[in-house]
């Protein structure tokens, strides 16, 4: 998933600072290390206190729940770069 995003979010980050494509380029691997480092440690984190399962029932709510919470995570964190970006622009330019 993450290098679906730095594939095609490229030319998004492009069009935000046209003219600088090594600039482009860094940002787009920042945000590509950035999305590898956050699930990795919560990965960790999720595999240190996973609960033990009783039932089919719990599997399915456990994983769940854990997907939704790195969904959340990342579409906050997505929104805030793109927000951070934008009001920045002008100074990384």
């Amino acid at each position: 998933m993450g290098k679906v995003c730095y594939d095609n979010g490229n030319i998004y980050v492009a069009q935000l600072i046209p003219n600088h494509e090594a600039l482009c380029q860094r940002i787009n691997q920042m945000l590509l290390i950035g999305y590898y480092l956050l699930n990795i440690g919560y990965c960790a984190m999720t595999i240190i206190s996973w609960q033990k399962i009783i039932s089919f029932e719990n599997l399915i709510e456990i994983i769940a729940s854990k997907s939704a919470i790195i969904i959340i995570t990342i579409a906050f964190m997505h929104y805030l770069n793109i927000f951070l970006l934008t009001k920045f622009i002008k100074k990384l330019i």
